[in-house]
């Protein structure tokens, strides 16, 4: 892959990722681009490797090798003090949410810019209302606690708090997994909206093609730790990868149940 693309330059630069677990491989000498405001939805089936992809750029995981640069900086092997810079750069909404249920709504929503910027709670409280509202919820459910929430409010705050920090590239890990069909499109809406008006790099993983659709500006397949096919997501449907036809399709034929059949 080209690291520039048009006149934008790659923000998120991954080349030979590789990494295993006992005898499994799971990424396969892996290159992937994300460029500078631009929405990337990766797709793939579970156990394809996407997670263990979103894990190791956040430093979850160490690759056994390969590369990952960040504005042209290489990620791995950085001092910790050093990553921990580059890391104000990423926000994450987590699949589960992933809320903390001993604090208020507010409060995870500032946990980055209390514990991690080490701005003054008040600030902080003011700067996550200002967020709350911009996912179409009021100050009033700052109060609230994650046992109070729907699952719908839930991944609302999760995403005002992934963007509370104001970061540059945004991670969606399955954003919509759990939701039905109508709330799922709010969400996939919000995305939109607050990576428009941000101009902030999207990187998301999921398995649902009607999200992949709506929220992607490009799409890429990842297969057995590779990833397989990508280009802009109009292009999608005329794909000539056997892969990501299948896929795409959600057909039980095809080269993907064949390959199962033979482990």
């Amino acid at each position: 892959m080209s690291t520039t693309h048009g006149k934008k330059e790659a923000k998120l630069i991954l080349r030979g990722l590789s990494k295993s677990f006992g005898p499994k491989s799971v990424l396969d000498e892996l290159d992937l681009d994300v460029i500078e405001s631009e929405s990337l939805v990766v797709i793939g089936g579970s156990g394809t490797g996407k997670s263990v992809m979103l894990k190791c750029i956040l430093g979850l995981l160490n690759p056994e090798s390969g590369s990952i640069k960040v504005d042209g900086k290489e990620m791995i092997g950085l001092r910790r003090s050093e990553r921990e810079k580059l890391m104000h750069k990423f926000g994450m909404l987590f699949q589960g949410a992933a809320l903390f249920d001993s604090i208020p709504v507010w409060e995870n929503v500032a946990f980055g810019l209390i514990h991690g910027q080490n701005i003054d709670r008040k600030e902080a409280k003011d700067i996550a209302i200002d967020k709350l509202a911009a996912v179409g919820l009021n100050a009033d459910v700052g109060n609230l606690y994650h046992s109070e929430l729907s699952g719908g409010m839930q991944k609302r705050v999760a995403l005002a708090r992934a963007i509370a920090t104001e970061p540059e590239i945004i991670f969606f890990d399955e954003p919509t997994t759990g939701l039905d069909p109508i709330m799922a499109d709010v969400i996939n809406e919000l995305i939109i909206k607050i990576t428009t008006e941000t101009k902030s790099t999207a990187l998301s993983i999921t398995h649902d093609m009607a999200s992949a659709r709506k929220i992607a500006t490009r799409i890429a397949m990842i297969y057995e730790g590779k990833i397989i096919w990508h280009g802009p997501v109009e292009k999608l449907d005329s794909s000539d990868n056997p892969y990501v036809n299948q896929f795409i399709s959600g057909s039980s034929d095809g080269p993907i149940k064949m390959l199962t059949r033979a482990n």
